[in-house]
């Protein structure tokens, strides 16, 4: 292999170097030479490199650099020496690191470092604003680690053992922003006092306890991850009121109402359990929050005065917890009967505008749920127990997707729903409406009533309905329609006024497409699924209609037919052309038959040459391409069928 690049920009990455390529030299400021074999970077090989700024050596096989190759380096500021071997000859590594006045940028991931190590090599970097530590072997924090680097501004320190950080490890860092300490195997941040950090990544560790330090100074953090974890509760966070967004998804939350604290279920005793009085909602003082992820823990109930407090919450998920009932306490502490719609003071009113509720034990949601989240465009409910007739219509007292004004996106996957009721969505503005994976749904006309001028997306996959049960409303603004999985013979007529654009039907018991549908469709048709259905071989025109419109067929290759030979059934390819092989329907007999055959043999060289000729004669089409493939010439259906070689005709 060899190098490339201009001359101040160079690239070896990967050319199965073993040295140093010394003879590039001059004016280089950007050198890359990761996945290569190099060993050691020494004195001898550097000189001419002292313009240079930014030099990799990941994915090599580095164990020693020298003082004297380090010093030829004055102007350096990135420094990659990711995946190597620098736990060996640490020391003199370190040493020479000293010498690295003006780096800025530095990476030592993946080197097999452990904590004394990876302190040796970083004790006198006092310009270092970047520091990669991942993927090592260090299992603590020391309180000095740090003191050489005091203007660190991002540190990554995610996948390693850590499991203890000593009082002050950060102290000397007073303008560090971005930490990230996932994959480690920390059980507890008490007094978290980094307040200038705006960025913290504590996920995926063991982590039972949260607590953050009481003092008068605001904090700036702005992202906490903190899920996969094994955290009991919400985390203590009194002053962060710039945090924007905070990921709780993958623990063990079970409640986040005040006064819920069970100091017995600590795996581990910590001294900061005294403080969990349980007095003040620990969303307290959250008002910025935007993006709450809550999924995956243990949550029975939907609180909605937890929620009070996060005044800028868009985003919220909740999903794969425990809830079955949505209940409102009163800020008085008693809970409302689900049931009954109170007068709901102006306060009460959530800003949220995703709600995530999906795999949950939902039976119901009262009408003042709804109520509370005026600004709600997006519910996912997928999963839940919604079952029954309790998708209900104006005047019941079951769950009501009618009258929400802003709702545009509404999944109602795996509910075990039955039946819709007449106008269930009315007075919304449904854009797209997910009710796949609900058996035997029966869908009326008028379900769908109020969605004819809004809905842009239907999804009625695998629900096993016939075509009974899916009267469908003509839908003048429906584009994307999945049918898939069904027993439907005929495509439902509402939907031919449709101007759909995507269309999946397969896996039902389709015949045929109609000719009225595609016909309606032929301007705005782009792609459709069909694999799955027992098409006739010999009533294909539906085929020839989505050719001459230019619509794609997603899974043509898929897609067989079935034919009659004899008192036998088979099937084929439809990509195979199999059409000559059908009967035709003018006259059965042998004799008229062969009429035909010696008709076409007798003419067959005037047809070779006419063919010949008629590649450049207007008059003659040849075959067609488009999206859907070649297909070779085919007879129309009143027209007799063009013979095939004698040893491939049809036996009569």
């Amino acid at each position: 292999g060899s190098c490339c690049g201009c001359p101040t920009k160079v690239s070896c990455k990967g050319v199965g170097l073993h040295k140093f390529p010394k003879e590039l030299g001059h004016g280089v400021k950007y050198l890359e030479l990761s996945n290569n074999f190099i060993q050691n970077l020494s004195g001898s090989h550097m000189l001419g490199f002292g313009q240079l700024e930014y030099l990799d050596v990941c994915f090599n096989q580095l164990e020693a650099v020298s003082a004297a190759a380090l010093a030829q380096l004055p102007q350096l500021r990135s420094l990659l020496l990711g995946s190597n071997r620098l736990d060996h000859n640490y020391v003199a590594n370190g040493q020479a690191f000293r010498l690295l006045r003006n780096i800025e940028v530095l990476d030592l991931s993946a080197n097999n470092l452990e904590s004394h190590m990876a302190g040796w090599y970083i004790s006198n970097l006092t310009k270092l604003r970047m520091l990669d530590l991942s993927g090592n072997k260090m299992t603590r924090l020391p309180a000095g680690i740090f003191w050489g680097t005091r203007q660190l501004r991002e540190l990554d320190l995610s996948n390693n053992y850590i499991m203890e950080i000593e009082e002050g490890a950060f102290e000397a860092l007073e303008e560090l922003e971005v930490v990230n300490l996932a994959l480690n195997s920390l059980h507890c941040i008490s007094g978290f006092s980094l307040t200038q950090l705006r960025v913290l990544n504590l996920s995926h560790n063991a982590l039972e306890l949260f607590v953050s330090e009481e003092g008068a100074e605001p904090y700036l953090l702005q992202v906490l991850d903190l899920s996969h974890n094994r955290l009991l509760y919400f985390p203590e966070l009194p002053k962060a009121h710039y945090l924007t967004h905070l990921n709780l998804s993958n623990n063990l939350i079970a409640s986040l109402l005040p006064g819920s604290h069970h100091l017995g279920e600590f795996v581990l005793r910590y001294k900061e359990m005294a403080s969990f009085n349980g007095t003040s909602p620990a969303a307290a003082g959250l008002t910025h929050v935007v993006d709450l992820d809550l999924s995956n823990n243990r949550l029975q109930l939907f609180p909605f005065t937890f929620f009070h407090s996060l005044g800028s919450l868009r985003s919220l998920s909740l999903a794969m917890n425990c809830l079955q009932e949505v209940a409102r306490e009163s800020l008085a502490g008693s809970t409302e009967p689900s049931d009954r719609s109170p007068a709901l003071p102006e306060h009460a009113a959530l800003s949220v505008r995703s709600l995530d509720l999906r795999s949950n034990a939902i039976h119901v949601l009262p009408r003042w749920f709804f109520d509370s989240l005026p600004q709600l465009e997006t519910i996912d409910l997928g999963s839940n127990s919604l079952h029954g007739s309790h998708v209900a219509a104006p005047g019941g007292n079951c769950t009501p997707f009618y009258n929400v004004p802003r709702l545009k996106h509404l999944n109602l996957h795996k509910n075990n729903i039955t039946r819709l009721r007449p106008y269930a969505f009315n007075q919304t503005l449904l854009l797209s409406l997910d009710l796949s994976g609900n058996k035997d749904l029966f869908v009326p006309k008028e379900a769908l009533g109020g969605l004819e001028f809004s809905l842009q997306k239907l999804s009625l996959r695998d629900n096993q309905m016939d075509n009974s049960k899916t009267e469908l409303p003509c839908l003048g603004t429906l584009k994307v329609l999945d049918l898939s999985g069904n027993n439907l013979s005929l495509l439902p007529t509402g939907l031919f006024c449709s101007p759909l654009e995507s269309l999946d039907v397969r896996h039902n018991n389709l015949l045929t497409l109609e000719k009225p549908a595609l016909t309606s469709w032929s301007r705005s048709l782009k792609d459709v699924a069909v694999a799955g259905n027992p098409f006739s071989c010999c009533s294909l025109a539906w085929l020839d209609m989505l050719q001459v419109a230019g619509v794609g067929v997603r899974d043509l290759d898929e897609a067989l037919c079935a034919y009659r030979d004899g008192s036998r059934n088979f099937s084929a390819k439809i990509t195979s052309s199999p059409r000559w092989l059908c009967p035709h329907p003018r006259s059965t007999s042998p004799l008229a038959l062969l009429v035909v055959i010696i008709g076409i043999f007798s003419l067959s060289s005037g047809a070779c040459c006419l063919l010949k000729k008629g590649q450049k004669s207007p008059g003659c089409a040849g075959p067609r391409t488009n999206k859907v493939g070649v297909f070779p010439s085919h007879p129309k259906r009143d027209e007799p069928a063009e013979a095939k070689p004698a040893d491939s005709v049809t036996k009569v």
